[in-house]
């Protein structure tokens, strides 16, 4: 039987490809900060990684345009992305697990890691993606958990009637003999 540890270890070991999400979107260095919130817009993200020769230097964020421009009434086409970008990268690479994903948005406090090979950017995950995976996983366990529950069949004394039976099922914490379970199905 499972317990709630060895459901944690087999979430943890989903490999970051299975979850990370491919083509991260993506702004040069040198653009504005303006062409960033487009970007993101268009393709429905709330970040986008920052590039220098296709190499990832930075990540610009929903909550730095909010806080380093709008909240300072600045004009987000006068402004680069280099100026408000969120540096050092923290990435993840992509060979490891979700278990190394999580211990790293944890150490370093951020709720984003791009996903590199060979130093280029192939992916991202987020914790909205972690969690994700982490619910269907749980969902699959519930199920399993509730399957094996239905096979259990004993021999004992019905928990409703007092007789004895050799097909003794759990029913909501009952041990019930097979007339009971079809009563309790009637109900």
């Amino acid at each position: 039987m499972m317990n709630n540890s060895d459901a944690i270890h087999f979430e943890t070991r989903v490999p970051i490809r299975e979850v990370m999400r491919s083509h991260p979107t993506t702004v040069d260095v040198g653009e504005t900060v303006a062409r960033a919130a487009q970007t993101m817009c268009r393709d429905e993200v709330g970040s986008c990684i920052v590039l220098q020769n296709s190499l990832p230097i930075g990540i610009v964020t929903e909550e730095d345009i909010n806080c380093k421009v709008v909240a300072k009434d600045v004009k987000p086409g006068s402004v680069r992305v280099d100026g408000i970008m969120s540096t050092p990268l923290i990435t993840i690479g992509a060979d490891k697990m979700v278990g190394d994903a999580v211990a790293m948005m944890v150490k370093h406090r951020v709720r984003r890691l791009p996903v590199v090979e060979n130093q280029r950017v192939i992916g991202i995950v987020t914790v909205r993606d972690i969690l994700t995976v982490a619910a269907e996983v749980n969902e699959l366990l519930a199920d399993l958990i509730e399957i094996n529950r239905e096979e259990e069949y004993t021999m004992g004394v019905c928990d409703r009637c007092g007789n004895m039976s050799d097909d003794l099922s759990r029913v909501d914490n009952l041990m019930l003999c097979h007339a009971c379970r079809e009563e309790e199905q009637l109900l």
